[in-house]
């Protein structure tokens, strides 16, 4: 026993080098049911989507307004073809095409469409630049699907 004793002391534990994990689990025990508890008391959030309205009746007349590429409108008048012109150049043209005036104080509604490789960056542009241009009633085109 002498060795033993002069060797480190006989026989000592050694102390380990690990997490306890037992709080860590306690923790997020509490955590989880906390969560679980005031989840359901949170108010939910509704969000009011635009829906496509229907007119009653048509406007008489209507300028389309159809983006070819990002730079480059057709103009429509009553779905005839009028020509092809800069977007520099379309709100100074719309206002022309609006002056004789048949559907009241807010003018004729122009529609704007576009193709589908058109970026719709493109579209804003274009719908921003007739709102500056003083064009009370502007709108997207919107294509249903029946079914």
């Amino acid at each position: 026993m002498a060795e033993l004793n002069a060797r480190g002391g006989g026989r000592r534990r050694r102390t380990r080098n690990e997490i306890n994990m037992v709080p860590f689990i306690d923790v997020m025990l509490v955590l989880l049911i906390i969560f679980m508890v005031s989840a359901p008391l949170l108010p939910t959030g509704v969000v009011d989507l635009p829906s496509v309205g229907s007119a009653k009746k048509a406007p008489d007349r209507v300028i389309e307004v159809v983006l070819e590429e990002e730079d480059r409108v057709k103009l429509r008048v009553d779905n005839k073809d009028l020509d092809t012109l800069a977007v520099s150049e379309l709100s100074e043209r719309v206002k022309a095409l609006q002056v004789d005036n048949p559907n009241g104080p807010d003018g004729v509604p122009v529609i704007i469409s576009a193709r589908k490789d058109v970026r719709y960056e493109a579209v804003i542009k274009v719908m921003d630049r007739l709102k500056k241009a003083g064009v009370a009633r502007v709108g997207l085109s919107v294509r249903t699907t029946g079914g």
